[in-house]
């Protein structure tokens, strides 16, 4: 595994904006960062990647039954009573998934370390399944890539075939907050994956999602803002959220096919750590994790404490083995914590902007598929939204 330099593509910019990649730059710094790439050999990829990707998430899968018949580990994920049953129906009724991604510790030599899943409403789909491999195929074309240069990325392709396979109601809608750039990006990358499936799609924003009937007789149902019943959703919207929400009563009372489905706010959710560590312990791909108690000590060096539901490192705390603290500020201080063991993300050196960056490797899952990586990276140890993107090859 190997950081390297490359120039630029002339005309990128441009080029993301042209196919609606407009989140590429946050606040006039770069998101999108092509100033570089990560190498991997093909062993690096099909064996401390991809293999421990499908085991990891077989793991998981063989989790979701035991956890929705049982009210410990359900208080233990701090899933509302009040949506045991519904969580429990869409597991047991078989409703399908489409997609998921694992963050992921690695420095070029295994065994990688799970540092959380991110299977509800994980973002950078355009990214990894489009653009990075745009780029591959240019620098190659220009001569700045060798042409047996490849990438794990089956992203795009993956997903279109699960669409393809999924049975879902006509029209399918698409949701996203209104205003989020990179969320409507997500939608839009998604929405037209699965028109090229054949899907007959259709998008509305969160807000203009209507709800009719009687709250008493649980007769809600989600309408567009045509009054049409919505019968399908995908939404990009955290299901921690959803059930918090006013019109929560027709997401269970409504016949609306939820994608993803409700099991998937099981593991979504920190606490999946814990308890895949209580059933897997010493795993070479797990690290110690433990849900906080009123009880616990002080947080000693050595360890991370994360919120169970929190996104992009807010409100992660970690103390290094050397004892240095950072922290991340966030909107989720609120809730419950776990506690995982600390495993330094590989550090390269950027000389481009003459700075340390620290690397994360996001692993995609597709159905039960391995679908390929991006790679983020941040000037400290905790992955933020402000994360740069870097496009990877394979090359032996």
């Amino acid at each position: 595994m190997q950081r390297i330099n490359i120039a630029e593509r002339a005309n990128w910019r441009a080029y993301a904006e042209e196919v609606g990649f407009d989140f590429h730059t946050f606040d006039g710094e770069p998101y999108w960062d092509e100033t570089a790439y990560y190498q991997f050999s093909l062993q690096q990829i099909e064996e401390d990647l991809e293999a421990p990707t499908e085991e990891l998430h077989q793991m998981v899968m063989d989790m979701v039954g035991d956890i929705t018949r049982s009210e410990e580990m359900l208080t233990q994920l701090n899933i509302p009573r009040d949506y045991w049953s519904y969580v429990w129906n869409s597991w047991n009724s078989g409703e399908p998934h489409l997609y998921g991604r694992m963050d992921l510790v690695y420095d070029g030599t295994g065994p990688a370390k799970l540092l959380e899943l991110n299977y509800d409403t994980p973002t950078s789909l355009f990214e990894t399944g489009f653009f990075q491999w745009v780029w591959l195929e240019e620098q190659i074309r220009n001569g700045a890539l060798p042409g047996r240069a490849d990438q794990f990325n089956s992203l795009q392709d993956k997903i279109e075939q699960a669409f393809i396979q999924l049975e879902l109601p006509t029209p399918f809608y698409f949701t996203s907050v209104r205003d989020n750039a990179e969320d409507r990006g997500t939608v839009n990358y998604l929405m037209d994956v699965a028109a090229q499936a054949g899907k007959n799609v259709r998008y509305i924003a969160l807000e203009d999602i209507g709800v009719i009937g009687d709250a008493k007789d649980g007769s809600q149902q989600f309408v567009d803002l045509d009054g049409e019943p919505i019968r399908g959703l995908f939404k990009l919207y955290p299901w921690e959220f959803m059930v918090q929400e006013e019109f929560a009563r027709a997401v269970t009372d409504g016949n609306t096919q939820m994608v993803e489905p409700a099991w998937k706010m099981l593991l979504s959710n920190k606490g999946i750590l814990p308890l895949l560590w209580a059933r897997y312990p010493d795993h070479p791909n797990l690290l110690p994790a433990f849900f906080e108690t009123p009880n616990s000590e002080p947080m000693a060096a050595g360890w991370v404490r994360k919120p169970l539901f929190s996104r992009e490192g807010a409100n992660v705390d970690l103390i290094t083995t050397g004892g240095e603290q950072i922290s991340a500020a966030g909107p989720y201080a609120d809730g419950r914590y776990i506690r995982q063991a600390f495993h330094a993300l590989p550090k390269f050196r950027d000389e481009y902007r003459n700075a340390d960056a620290y690397t994360m490797v996001g692993s995609w899952v597709v159905g039960d598929s391995a679908a390929g990586i991006c790679i983020r990276e941040d000037a400290t140890l905790i992955t933020k939204d402000s994360s740069r993107f870097l496009p990877h090859i394979i090359l032996d």
